[in-house]
Protein backbone atom coordinates (compact mmCIF):
# COMPACT_ATOMS: atom_id res chain seq x y z
CA UNK A 1 0.00 0.00 0.00
CA UNK A 2 2.48 2.11 0.79
CA UNK A 3 4.33 1.56 -2.25
CA UNK A 4 1.53 2.25 -4.20
CA UNK A 5 0.97 5.30 -2.18
CA UNK A 6 4.16 6.40 -3.31
CA UNK A 7 4.25 5.38 -7.06
CA UNK A 8 1.06 7.44 -7.34
CA UNK A 9 2.47 10.58 -5.60
CA UNK A 10 5.15 10.39 -7.50
CA UNK A 11 4.01 9.79 -10.88
CA UNK A 12 1.07 12.58 -10.28
CA UNK A 13 3.17 15.11 -8.65
CA UNK A 14 4.25 17.55 -11.90
CA UNK A 15 0.66 17.09 -13.40
CA UNK A 16 -0.91 18.52 -9.86
CA UNK A 17 1.84 21.40 -9.80
CA UNK A 18 0.82 22.85 -12.97
CA UNK A 19 -2.94 22.47 -12.45
CA UNK A 20 -2.16 24.14 -9.60
CA UNK A 21 0.05 27.20 -11.12
CA UNK A 22 -2.82 27.54 -13.75
CA UNK A 23 -4.90 28.22 -10.90
CA UNK A 24 -2.52 30.79 -9.15
CA UNK A 25 -2.30 32.22 -12.61
CA UNK A 26 -5.52 32.98 -13.19
CA UNK A 27 -6.64 34.21 -9.85
CA UNK A 28 -4.30 36.92 -9.88
CA UNK A 29 -5.35 38.67 -13.45
CA UNK A 30 -8.77 38.49 -11.43
CA UNK A 31 -7.81 40.29 -8.83
CA UNK A 32 -4.93 42.55 -10.94
CA UNK A 33 -8.08 43.46 -13.24
CA UNK A 34 -10.42 44.79 -10.19
CA UNK A 35 -8.09 47.10 -9.35
CA UNK A 36 -6.83 48.36 -12.17
CA UNK A 37 -8.64 51.33 -14.73
CA UNK A 38 -9.80 50.01 -17.84
CA UNK A 39 -7.92 49.87 -21.00
CA UNK A 40 -7.68 52.94 -23.11
CA UNK A 41 -9.23 51.51 -25.72
CA UNK A 42 -12.49 50.55 -23.75
CA UNK A 43 -12.29 54.21 -21.65
CA UNK A 44 -12.06 56.13 -25.17
CA UNK A 45 -15.50 53.85 -26.51
CA UNK A 46 -17.09 54.78 -23.59
CA UNK A 47 -16.17 58.44 -23.37
CA UNK A 48 -17.31 58.87 -26.52
CA UNK A 49 -20.60 56.81 -26.09
CA UNK A 50 -21.39 58.99 -23.28
CA UNK A 51 -20.91 62.39 -25.42
CA UNK A 52 -23.24 61.05 -27.96
CA UNK A 53 -25.55 60.90 -25.48
CA UNK A 54 -24.99 63.94 -24.46
CA UNK A 55 -25.45 65.47 -28.19
CA UNK A 56 -28.29 63.34 -28.70
CA UNK A 57 -29.76 65.47 -25.67
CA UNK A 58 -29.31 68.87 -26.63
CA UNK A 59 -31.71 70.67 -28.51
CA UNK A 60 -30.81 70.74 -32.19
CA UNK A 61 -29.40 74.47 -32.76
CA UNK A 62 -30.38 76.77 -35.38
CA UNK A 63 -27.80 77.56 -38.17
CA UNK A 64 -29.38 81.20 -39.09
CA UNK A 65 -31.77 83.18 -37.37
CA UNK A 66 -31.47 86.10 -39.72
CA UNK A 67 -34.72 86.74 -41.82
CA UNK A 68 -34.21 89.20 -43.94
CA UNK A 69 -37.57 91.89 -44.32
CA UNK A 70 -38.89 94.48 -46.76
CA UNK A 71 -40.88 97.83 -47.45
CA UNK A 72 -43.29 96.71 -49.64
CA UNK A 73 -43.44 100.22 -51.58
CA UNK A 74 -43.78 101.27 -55.22
CA UNK A 75 -40.46 101.41 -56.50
CA UNK A 76 -38.97 105.02 -57.15
CA UNK A 77 -37.64 106.18 -60.76
CA UNK A 78 -34.82 108.23 -58.39
CA UNK A 79 -33.23 110.10 -61.38
CA UNK A 80 -36.90 111.41 -62.89
CA UNK A 81 -38.32 112.04 -59.27
CA UNK A 82 -35.26 113.74 -57.89
CA UNK A 83 -33.77 115.76 -60.85
CA UNK A 84 -34.49 119.78 -59.47
CA UNK A 85 -31.28 121.86 -60.90
CA UNK A 86 -28.87 123.68 -59.76
CA UNK A 87 -30.83 127.08 -60.22
CA UNK A 88 -33.61 125.76 -58.23
CA UNK A 89 -31.70 125.04 -55.48
CA UNK A 90 -28.77 128.06 -55.73
CA UNK A 91 -32.61 130.25 -55.44
CA UNK A 92 -33.67 128.24 -52.07
CA UNK A 93 -30.30 128.63 -50.59
CA UNK A 94 -29.81 132.71 -51.43
CA UNK A 95 -33.13 132.96 -50.08
CA UNK A 96 -33.18 130.96 -46.86
CA UNK A 97 -29.05 130.90 -46.08
CA UNK A 98 -26.24 132.52 -45.02
CA UNK A 99 -25.25 136.03 -46.37
CA UNK A 100 -22.29 136.42 -46.49
CA UNK A 101 -21.01 132.47 -46.17
CA UNK A 102 -18.26 131.95 -43.91
CA UNK A 103 -14.63 131.97 -44.68
CA UNK A 104 -13.30 129.13 -42.81
CA UNK A 105 -14.59 126.43 -40.30
CA UNK A 106 -13.24 129.07 -37.47
CA UNK A 107 -15.32 131.88 -38.75
CA UNK A 108 -18.62 128.99 -39.11
CA UNK A 109 -18.08 128.68 -35.64
CA UNK A 110 -18.68 131.96 -34.32
CA UNK A 111 -22.17 132.09 -35.91
CA UNK A 112 -23.83 130.70 -33.32
CA UNK A 113 -27.02 132.87 -33.33
CA UNK A 114 -27.08 132.22 -37.33
CA UNK A 115 -26.59 128.19 -37.25
CA UNK A 116 -27.43 125.27 -35.70
CA UNK A 117 -24.84 122.30 -34.85
CA UNK A 118 -26.22 119.16 -36.26
CA UNK A 119 -25.53 115.74 -34.06
CA UNK A 120 -25.87 111.93 -34.48
CA UNK A 121 -29.04 110.95 -33.02
CA UNK A 122 -31.83 108.36 -33.04
CA UNK A 123 -32.62 109.68 -36.45
CA UNK A 124 -29.49 109.77 -38.73
CA UNK A 125 -25.45 109.28 -38.02
CA UNK A 126 -23.48 112.73 -39.21
CA UNK A 127 -20.53 111.13 -41.16
CA UNK A 128 -16.79 112.01 -40.26
CA UNK A 129 -17.06 115.15 -42.43
CA UNK A 130 -13.39 115.66 -43.87
CA UNK A 131 -14.54 118.76 -46.28
CA UNK A 132 -17.81 120.33 -44.36
CA UNK A 133 -19.10 121.29 -40.91
CA UNK A 134 -22.19 119.91 -38.87
CA UNK A 135 -23.64 123.45 -39.30
CA UNK A 136 -26.90 124.33 -40.70
CA UNK A 137 -29.52 126.75 -40.67
CA UNK A 138 -32.25 126.43 -38.67
CA UNK A 139 -34.88 125.89 -41.27
CA UNK A 140 -32.70 123.37 -42.72
CA UNK A 141 -31.96 121.48 -39.13
CA UNK A 142 -35.38 121.34 -38.61
CA UNK A 143 -36.51 119.77 -41.80
CA UNK A 144 -33.26 117.61 -41.47
CA UNK A 145 -34.75 116.21 -38.39
CA UNK A 146 -38.48 116.14 -40.00
CA UNK A 147 -37.00 113.56 -42.92
CA UNK A 148 -35.50 111.82 -39.98
CA UNK A 149 -38.91 111.19 -37.85
CA UNK A 150 -40.60 110.43 -40.87
CA UNK A 151 -38.13 107.72 -42.31
CA UNK A 152 -38.28 105.90 -38.75
CA UNK A 153 -42.01 105.93 -38.80
CA UNK A 154 -42.09 104.56 -41.99
CA UNK A 155 -40.28 101.53 -40.46
CA UNK A 156 -42.01 101.34 -37.10
CA UNK A 157 -45.67 101.31 -38.83
CA UNK A 158 -44.72 98.27 -41.24
CA UNK A 159 -43.38 96.74 -38.07
CA UNK A 160 -39.84 96.74 -40.05
CA UNK A 161 -36.22 96.91 -37.45
CA UNK A 162 -35.29 100.32 -36.89
CA UNK A 163 -32.67 102.12 -39.11
CA UNK A 164 -30.37 105.20 -39.35
CA UNK A 165 -29.49 107.26 -42.65
CA UNK A 166 -25.96 109.00 -43.05
CA UNK A 167 -25.65 112.72 -43.16
CA UNK A 168 -22.15 112.81 -45.72
CA UNK A 169 -22.46 116.49 -46.24
CA UNK A 170 -23.18 119.17 -44.79
CA UNK A 171 -22.00 123.39 -44.51
CA UNK A 172 -18.91 124.40 -46.81
CA UNK A 173 -17.13 127.29 -46.34
CA UNK A 174 -14.92 129.00 -48.75
CA UNK A 175 -11.99 127.43 -47.71
CA UNK A 176 -13.28 123.94 -47.89
CA UNK A 177 -14.40 124.07 -51.33
CA UNK A 178 -10.66 125.51 -52.46
CA UNK A 179 -9.55 122.16 -50.47
CA UNK A 180 -12.27 119.71 -52.40
CA UNK A 181 -10.96 121.89 -55.63
CA UNK A 182 -7.29 121.13 -55.41
CA UNK A 183 -8.05 117.34 -54.53
CA UNK A 184 -9.84 117.56 -57.72
CA UNK A 185 -13.56 117.28 -57.18
CA UNK A 186 -15.28 118.32 -60.21
CA UNK A 187 -18.62 118.91 -58.24
CA UNK A 188 -16.63 121.66 -55.97
CA UNK A 189 -18.16 124.54 -57.67
CA UNK A 190 -16.76 127.62 -56.20
CA UNK A 191 -20.31 129.22 -55.78
CA UNK A 192 -22.29 125.83 -54.06
CA UNK A 193 -24.80 125.95 -52.51
CA UNK A 194 -23.42 123.84 -49.41
CA UNK A 195 -22.08 127.57 -48.38
CA UNK A 196 -25.66 128.54 -47.41
CA UNK A 197 -26.32 125.89 -44.44
CA UNK A 198 -29.20 124.86 -46.36
CA UNK A 199 -28.05 122.00 -48.46
CA UNK A 200 -27.28 118.29 -46.89
CA UNK A 201 -26.36 115.32 -48.80
CA UNK A 202 -27.65 111.62 -47.31
CA UNK A 203 -26.31 108.86 -48.41
CA UNK A 204 -28.63 106.00 -50.11
CA UNK A 205 -25.87 103.27 -49.11
CA UNK A 206 -24.88 103.35 -45.66
CA UNK A 207 -27.56 102.94 -43.25
CA UNK A 208 -26.95 101.67 -39.86
CA UNK A 209 -29.21 99.14 -37.89
CA UNK A 210 -29.70 99.97 -34.16
CA UNK A 211 -32.53 97.24 -33.23
CA UNK A 212 -31.38 93.96 -31.77
CA UNK A 213 -33.61 91.36 -33.65
CA UNK A 214 -32.38 88.95 -36.46
CA UNK A 215 -34.45 90.77 -39.20
CA UNK A 216 -32.68 92.74 -41.57
CA UNK A 217 -33.47 94.71 -44.60
CA UNK A 218 -31.26 95.35 -47.58
CA UNK A 219 -29.58 98.90 -48.41
CA UNK A 220 -31.51 98.97 -51.84
CA UNK A 221 -34.89 98.54 -49.80
CA UNK A 222 -33.78 101.24 -46.75
CA UNK A 223 -32.92 103.45 -49.96
CA UNK A 224 -37.43 103.14 -51.35
CA UNK A 225 -38.12 104.73 -47.50
CA UNK A 226 -35.59 107.11 -47.72
CA UNK A 227 -36.85 107.77 -51.27
CA UNK A 228 -40.20 107.70 -50.29
CA UNK A 229 -39.89 110.11 -47.34
CA UNK A 230 -37.96 112.97 -49.40
CA UNK A 231 -40.59 111.97 -52.23
CA UNK A 232 -43.45 113.23 -49.92
CA UNK A 233 -41.38 116.19 -48.33
CA UNK A 234 -40.21 117.25 -52.15
CA UNK A 235 -44.15 117.24 -53.26
CA UNK A 236 -45.11 118.76 -50.10
CA UNK A 237 -42.97 121.69 -51.04
CA UNK A 238 -40.35 121.98 -48.24
CA UNK A 239 -37.17 120.47 -50.37
CA UNK A 240 -35.88 120.29 -53.70
CA UNK A 241 -33.76 116.99 -54.23
CA UNK A 242 -31.23 116.13 -57.18
CA UNK A 243 -30.21 112.21 -57.31
CA UNK A 244 -26.75 112.06 -57.23
CA UNK A 245 -25.45 108.48 -58.99
CA UNK A 246 -21.50 109.11 -58.64
CA UNK A 247 -21.69 110.35 -55.24
CA UNK A 248 -24.54 107.58 -54.02
CA UNK A 249 -26.39 110.09 -52.45
CA UNK A 250 -29.49 112.33 -52.20
CA UNK A 251 -28.62 116.48 -52.36
CA UNK A 252 -31.40 118.31 -50.51
CA UNK A 253 -31.36 122.26 -50.51
CA UNK A 254 -34.64 123.06 -48.23
CA UNK A 255 -37.17 125.48 -49.41
CA UNK A 256 -39.50 126.33 -46.49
Amino acid sequence: MDLKLSYILTHLRPWVKNVLGGIAIILSAVVIADFMPPQEGAQSAAHIKKNLKTEEAKPEESLNKAHLVSYQGRSIRYSEKFRDGQNKHMKAAKKNGLSPQPEDRTDAARMTNRLMKIHTNKYYVVDDLTHSVPYLVPIAAKRLNAIGEEFSDILQRNGLPHYRFRVTSVLRTKDDIRRLQKSGNGNAVTNSVHNYGTTFDLAYTKFGKTTITDDYMTDDNLKLVLGQVLLNQQRAGHIYVKYEYKQCCFHVTVRD
